[in-house]
């Protein structure tokens, strides 16, 4: 068998045209989307995620600012600089470009957003929201990944996921989601003993290291659902997953590719979650 490829780039451009519509709607009532985005720094590789937003949100209609800092910022005044943004009520979704300089501490930078602004997700309330069931900002990429397998029509229910991963932006969200969905959930990690053990056993595997190659077809059960949301690069400089893509498809019924797999859906989902915020907006205002 040759598994089906889930078209990211595809499916991203469908809900970021469902987006546009929605932004008009809130336009017409006097409300623009609004996304201000810190970069601290000179990171070419932050650069482009950043030029990536930006343009995502002119395509859809979101007015987007961009504040530039230098790498000597204190962290002190990169506080300061996210306490004006959240009073700025033309701003309805804030993110801090990461990573950040080693002399800025990164908790204090995510718990300093407010969480009715925090459109990456990352807040310990919109955690515990998430975790809890209730209406939350989800992180943006295991967002992307839910929104991809209800475009498939992937019965979540009943199966059994595997994750590959334990990071607070991808691993760990991600099998929480699959939990609120009623899947039974693995974690592996670097500490995992025998790991293609427990991947064989995944009728959807998500898979988040940032190793090429981490899985390969012997990882794999005939039929799974392959998510990769590796972001490496092989020995020509080209983009590549966790996953031997080749490989793996053979033996998966569905494969995310990379790129244009997982990384276009974190982008749709972080306009999403902005308009969203730009919607309570509107509630706030009827109450």
């Amino acid at each position: 068998m040759s598994g089906k490829i889930i078209d990211g780039k595809e499916i991203a451009q469908t809900v970021r045209t469902q987006l546009r519509e929605e932004v008009g709607k809130l336009s017409s009532n006097g409300i623009v989307p609004g996304l201000a985005v810190i970069l601290v720094g000179d990171n070419q590789a932050s650069k482009t995620y950043v030029s990536n937003k930006q343009k995502a949100c002119a395509e859809i209609g979101i007015h987007s600012v961009l504040v530039e800092c230098p790498a000597t910022l204190s962290q002190q005044e990169l506080l300061a600089k996210i306490d004006e943004l959240n009073h700025d009520d033309t701003v309805h979704g804030i993110l801090v470009q990461l990573p950040l300089p080693a002399h800025i501490q990164e908790k204090d930078v995510i718990e300093a957003i407010s969480p009715e602004k925090d459109v990456d997700g990352f807040h310990p309330i919109n955690i515990g929201r998430m975790m809890t069931g209730q209406d939350a900002f989800l992180p943006c990429t295991p967002y992307g990944v839910m929104v991809m397998l209800e475009h498939i029509g992937c019965e979540i229910a009943g199966k059994h996921v595997v994750v590959v991963g334990r990071s607070n932006i991808v691993g760990k969200p991600s099998g929480q989601l699959f939990l609120n969905k009623s899947a039974t959930v693995t974690y592996c990690h670097s500490k995992t003993k025998d790991l293609a053990y427990h991947t064989k056993q995944a009728d959807i595997l998500v898979v988040a290291v940032g190793k090429r190659d981490t899985i390969t077809a012997a990882h794999v059960k005939e039929g799974a659902v392959v998510i990769d949301v590796g972001m490496n690069r092989n020995e020509e400089g080209k983009l590549c997953g966790d996953v031997s893509f080749n490989e793996v498809r053979e033996v998966a019924s569905y494969i995310t590719p990379v790129p244009k797999g997982v990384g276009p859906m974190t982008i749709a989902m972080l306009l999403k979650n902005t308009v969203k915020s730009a919607k309570k907006t509107i509630a706030l205002q009827d109450a």
